[in-house]
């Protein structure tokens, strides 16, 4: 069983004989405990080369203390005004020395990359805990006085295996508290003698000068959105800070997928669909084939994630029109036969993107994101953003009213049937689809320059993604409509079953017919704000 929670606490450096002061004397603080004194000892693991480290994320298997067990601390949040940002820790059981529990490792594997993490150090503490009760008797925090001995357990640059480090320091850990009581402490602490410490954690003070260099976009100095647009910058940078963005949002999203959490195939589907978007609207701000082979495995890990998500919106479809159709064996039978169905689909899809999302291909392309992004092969004759985004993403408009055109022109004329993914759509559903399509691309062109554009980028975003999401119903209706029509197909239905079919048919319908209204409507009140673009 495993255990999530946030932690939020403030290091300080202490000497040996420093003297812990009278805590009640901190502003808000009632009293505090008797001290309860604990021993410790911490193994901590991550790769050869430290890549858990230089991300600023900790395994460890601790005894002893009232929290024994495996621990991952994965980067802290923002810090603020009146203090440090919170960690999310995620705890499971003791277990074997040396197998880190799997669901502690599906929070790692986007990280780890098919490397073994093994032991690279030892930590042996002594612990002493005083509480911080409020005048209500709120557990407001803990102060944790810790003598540390650390034994570095592997070769690492400088500092040699089995060479032992010792020290002194003092955490300030809330428990029910606010942030503020860091701010109350800090003159208590500091005239007994604390300093705030160089060290965000306990490892990274062991493993000093191995420690290695922690990468730029995990060093915590990212910034909240807002405030005023940038016009200077290169569109090449803001093209980077989108893709960046997009990465955390894949990276956060994996553990969730390989822990089958809710709606996360879905978001980390639309995180591999934004980069691609986006690298296929500024492609000309590079050089080199690296945009087409990124784009290439973004749409391949798109489509293994597709599979589960598509079946996981249709049975959520089908299960709303399933709940209206009157009782009787008639619908009881299609509920069974389209809950097997579907259900068979969404375990096999989410079976294969498990597979997948051990490969060393997925693993690859995390690092070809990560890599074009910290190293973009820009072109040197790159135009500045505004100038760029202007063009690239009226580029991107006009195709979406030339989609738009020929929907239009194909409405009344089934013709051709080509392929949209079901053989069985007609052509105007099918260019129906390539609006969607085109209407997600400009969204996320526009979404890409708002620290440059501002508002408006904003509002054509918000235009483009309400084409898309209602286009985007319209699509699901279509999918719905070939899936029902192939189980309504079978020789010898009984008439109950065969009329509960049609049912919901005349329901796909009606509901794909009311979708391409609404689009018409949203198209009329967009049309000149999408002609504008970014101008």
């Amino acid at each position: 069983m495993t255990a999530e929670g946030l932690e939020t606490e403030k290091k300080y450096d202490v000497d040996a004989g420093t003297t812990v002061p009278d805590l009640a004397a901190i502003p808000g603080v009632g009293r505090a405990g008797e001290p309860r004194e604990a021993q410790l000892e911490a193994v901590y693991f991550d790769t050869e080369d430290q890549v858990l480290a230089a991300r600023r994320i900790t395994l460890r298997r601790r005894a002893g203390g009232t929290d024994a067990g495996w621990h991952v601390k994965l980067p802290p949040g923002p810090a603020t005004a009146e203090g440090p940002g919170p960690r999310q820790e995620i705890h499971a059981p003791l277990g074997q020395a040396d197998v880190v529990p799997a669901k502690l490792l599906a929070h790692l594997h986007a990280y780890l990359r098919g490397s073994d993490p093994v032991p690279v150090a030892r930590l042996n503490t002594r612990r002493i805990t005083h509480a911080l009760y409020g005048d209500d008797g709120v557990h407001l925090a803990d102060l944790l006085d810790d003598t540390v001995e650390a034994e570095l357990l592997r070769r690492a640059g400088p500092q040699q295996a089995d060479q032992k480090l010792q020290w002194r320091e003092w955490e300030l850990e809330l428990v029910h508290g606010k942030p503020e009581l860091f701010t109350a402490a800090a003159e208590v602490l500091a005239a007994a003698g604390a300093r705030p410490s160089a060290h965000e954690s306990k490892l990274r003070r062991a493993l000093g000068e191995s420690l290695p260099e922690t990468r730029a976009s995990d060093a915590g100095a990212k910034q909240p959105g807002g405030g005023k647009p940038d016009k200077k910058r290169p569109a090449s940078a803001v093209v980077s800070e989108y893709l960046d963005g997009q990465i955390d949002e894949m990276l956060a999203n994996d553990a969730r997928v390989r822990l089958e959490e809710p709606d996360a195939v879905h978001a980390m589907r639309s995180a591999a669909r934004r980069m691609r978007s986006a690298l296929g609207v500024y492609r000309k701000l590079y050089g080199g084939g690296a945009v087409g082979r990124l784009r290439d495995e973004l749409k391949w890990l798109g489509r293994i994630l597709g599979t589960p998500r598509d079946a996981e919106v249709m049975q959520d479809r089908l299960r709303t029109s399933l709940g209206k159709l009157p009782p009787g064996e008639g619908a009881d039978e299609v509920k069974q036969r389209i809950e097997r169905e579907l259900g068979t689909r969404l375990d096999a899809g989410y079976r294969r993107t498990l597979e997948v999302l051990l490969t060393d291909r997925y693993f690859r392309l995390l690092d070809d994101l990560e890599d074009f992004r910290d190293h973009p092969p820009v072109r040197p004759s790159a135009a500045p953003a505004r100038k760029a985004a202007r063009k690239l993403v009226g580029k991107s408009a006009k195709r979406l009213r030339r989609a738009h055109k020929s929907a239009l022109r194909v409405k009344n004329s089934p013709g051709e049937r080509p392929d949209i993914g079901h053989r069985d759509a007609t052509a105007h559903e099918t260019a129906l689809h390539q609006v969607r399509k085109d209407a997600k691309r400009l969204r996320h062109a526009a979404e890409t320059m708002d620290p440059v554009f501002g508002r408006r980028a904003a509002r054509l975003a918000k235009a483009a993604h309400k084409q898309q999401k209602i286009l985007g119903d319209h699509h699901d209706g279509v999918v719905a409509r070939i899936f029902l029509g192939k189980l309504a197909g079978g020789p010898d239905l009984p008439e109950p079953v065969a009329a509960a079919y049609g049912s919901l048919l005349k329901r796909e319908e009606k509901s794909a017919a009311k979708a391409e209204a609404k689009y018409r409507k949203a198209h009329r009140k967009s049309r000149k704000l999408i002609r504008r673009g970014l101008a």
